[in-house]
């Protein structure tokens, strides 16, 4: 078995937060692959499921960011999980919008969800940082990450989220590559090779050809000009 868990915040206050990318993830994959209906248990929800012929149980801890590890940890023990069983879906602010990246082990680089799970898990476990990119100034981040995306974020979420759920059997074989892959098939516009958005170029006038110049010269002055 493996043990996919979301990062964020319980409750419908903190569905549309960029600090719950995590929680939207798994409720995508979830729903493309037949999970079981979300249930109450390990002080969280979970569901489960079948990916790549493999038992997949999400989890969305309801301990809020902060003690994230706690449920997490309930879980691994209660079903006999080590770290590298684990895979973490969380928001990174070090990643620009629609980034994503595949990590395991390192720090928590601040975050405090992963802090948690460091405390009580160790490094060892699986990441999937999903980018959201940054305020510009540290102290904004709080009020960052715990605000709604914009609405001008909705088409490249709503891709990575489908991404993810694209990838997610190459995820659970641990083809990390073929997972970035199906991800970036989902981000990247489809262009035809015999129209390359060409309505879609700046139109350039053709550079003016300057008409040549009226020879002036007598023919025999030419004649000399010509074997100097």
């Amino acid at each position: 078995m493996k043990l996919w868990v979301g990062l964020g915040n319980p409750g419908a206050r903190y569905a549309h937060n960029r600090h719950n990318i995590g929680f939207m993830a798994v409720d995508r994959i979830a729903a493309d692959h037949g999970f079981g209906p979300w249930r109450s248990r390990f002080q969280g929800e979970v569901a489960e499921g079948t990916i790549a012929g493999g038992k997949v149980l999400l989890l969305k801890p309801g301990t809020y960011m902060n003690l994230s590890g706690q449920s997490v940890a309930e879980a691994a023990r209660f079903h006999k999980l080590a770290p590298p069983d684990i895979t973490v879906f969380h928001d990174e602010i070090d990643l620009a919008p629609a980034k994503i990246k595949v990590k395991t082990g390192g720090g928590h680089a601040g975050h405090n969800g992963l802090r948690s799970m460091h405390d009580h898990l160790g490094d060892a476990y699986h990441r999937v940082r999903l980018g959201v990119g940054h305020p510009g100034q540290k102290d904004a981040v709080p009020g960052y990450v715990l605000h709604d995306f914009a609405k001008a974020d909705a088409d490249w979420l709503d891709a990575l989220m489908h991404g993810i759920s694209d990838g997610a059997p190459a995820l659970g074989t641990g083809d990390t590559a073929k997972f970035l892959n199906a991800v970036a098939l989902r981000l990247t516009l489809p262009r035809s090779s015999n129209t390359r958005n060409v309505a879609s170029q700046p139109k350039v006038a053709p550079a003016s050809v300057a008409a040549p110049e009226e020879d002036t010269r007598p023919p025999l002055q030419r004649l000399l000009d010509r074997f100097r």
